[in-house]
């Protein structure tokens, strides 16, 4: 059955009984009366991370409705069906989160809804009433602004007409933790930063670990590339934040966990790499002229290759060696010291970026300057500890222009393979293997200047 899918950009207000709606033009919507049932584990996982799963009946159509955050705003995902256990589809996504434990349902409202459509926005006044069986044990008044096609300003605009007509800041937890007056603090040992090395080290590796799993929905659904980037980043991240800081953890966890994120990111990374792969070699086709039907067969398999890779994701992603890695992430991390610090760490990191620096010759070889941007991104990681903004602006310069001759001489590479399993699209190959070349030659010529601006910096 299919799944609709959209992003939410919303503002949600707090309101009293005496509201009403002001005149903000537009259309006045049909009245709605629905009830919904919110599903979580026992321990309301999803609920501490944002995410809400419900079945919602409205007028004896029923709806299930699973939203998790994205990128400042929440992506909503609904698919028709009958109450009891949600659909299979969305339950997939939830798998890194659940990990085998039973959902239940934990709370039914109901809910009254008025409002209008103006200016591409939709303004509605919730009156929620909590349910226990038929029975009414609390209730509480909601106004929400969701954008339907406006813009941000949009938003701002009608959020201020609300609030002079009394609307107020909304409540910070999610509406089933209103209803049933629950409020998760997360542990200030594990999500502070006290000003210790080691505090400051814990907290960054939490910040991490929480992005994995934030992004692990987004990365199993698939239709947006950027979440699989980012759980990589995340990986990547937790690996070299747990390097840098070897000497305040116990190496008997943390050097096993630094195998695992590993072997996360090497199961991430062929998806992601096809993903940068095609989406450059796509606008690079289309401008091939009569060359561009060849070059769409590369690209075609290029997506046939990706399509195998990410069959390959989706079952390291449902395995028993993945949600044990999850498991551990979300254990505290500990610390046995609180020297060197985040200074030192940072500087022996930058000593060994500028000594690989300084070993590369005019000619240097192509893994050599790719082993650079391994060494820069490792630089700047350990900047990010120590929140050098400078440092991590002039380290991600260099690395992006690295990244973009590394990027073509896996293009390079990559087309010369397909060329030779293809001989029909021969001519489109080499032109766009002498565009890549191209782009590795302007990489190699502007390096120098951003390590130049770096070393300034550091």
């Amino acid at each position: 059955m299919a799944i609709r899918e959209t992003v939410e950009r919303e503002v949600k207000l707090r309101a009293d009984e005496a509201f009403r709606l002001p005149e903000l033009g537009g259309e006045p919507i049909e009245p709605r009366l629905f009830v919904s049932t919110y599903h979580d584990t026992a321990d309301h996982r999803l609920a501490r991370r944002g995410i809400t799963l419900r079945h919602r009946l409205e007028n004896g159509k029923g709806l299930w409705q699973l939203k998790v955050p994205r990128a400042g705003s929440r992506l909503e995902l609904e698919q028709a069906g009958a109450p009891g256990e949600p659909p299979a589809e969305l339950l997939t996504l939830l798998k890194g989160h659940l990990r085998g434990v039973p959902l239940v349902p934990i709370a039914r409202l109901r809910t009254r809804r008025e409002g209008i459509r103006a200016d591409g926005a939709e303004i509605v006044h919730d009156t929620v009433a909590v349910l226990d069986h038929q029975r009414v044990t609390r209730r509480f008044e909601e106004v929400e602004v969701e954008l339907l096609d406006g813009d941000e300003k949009t938003l701002r605009r009608l959020e201020k007409a609300l609030r002079r007509a009394g609307a107020a800041d909304g409540e910070s937890r999610p509406k089933v933790f209103q209803a049933l007056d629950l409020d998760f603090q997360p542990d200030p040992g594990e999500s502070s930063d006290d000003g210790t090395t080691g505090g400051i080290l814990r907290a960054r590796l939490r910040e991490q670990a929480e992005r994995v799993l934030a992004h692990d929905p987004g990365t199993r659904l698939g239709t947006d590339p950027e979440e699989l980037h980012q759980q990589r980043v995340a990986t990547r991240r937790l690996r070299a934040f747990l390097r840098a800081g070897r000497d305040l953890l116990d190496p008997a966890w943390a050097e096993p966990l630094r195998d695992e994120l590993r072997w996360l990111g090497g199961e991430l990374g062929p998806v992601r790499d096809l993903d940068v792969l095609i989406e450059h070699l796509s606008a690079e086709t289309a401008a091939l002229g009569p060359d561009e039907a060849e070059g769409r067969k590369l690209v075609r398999t290029l997506e046939r290759a990706r399509r195998t890779a990410r069959r390959r994701l989706l079952a390291a992603l449902d395995s028993p060696r993945y949600f044990a890695l999850l498991d551990v992430l979300e254990r505290p991390f500990a610390t046995v010291a609180d020297e060197p610090t985040l200074a030192e760490i940072h500087a022996a990191e930058h000593r060994r970026l500028r000594k690989a620096v300084r070993a590369l010759t005019v000619d240097a070889r192509d893994e050599e300057l790719h082993a650079v941007r391994i060494k820069a991104k490792r630089a700047r990681y350990a900047a990010e500890l120590r929140d050098d903004g400078d440092y991590v602006r002039a380290a991600k310069r260099l690395q992006d222009v690295l990244g973009e001759h590394q990027d073509a001489v896996v293009a390079v590479a990559e087309l010369r393979s397909l060329a030779a399993r293809m001989p029909d699209t021969a001519l489109a190959a080499g032109r766009l293997v002498e565009r890549e070349q191209l782009r590795a030659h302007r990489g190699r010529e502007e390096w120098r200047a951003s390590w130049k601006r770096l070393a300034k910096t550091a």
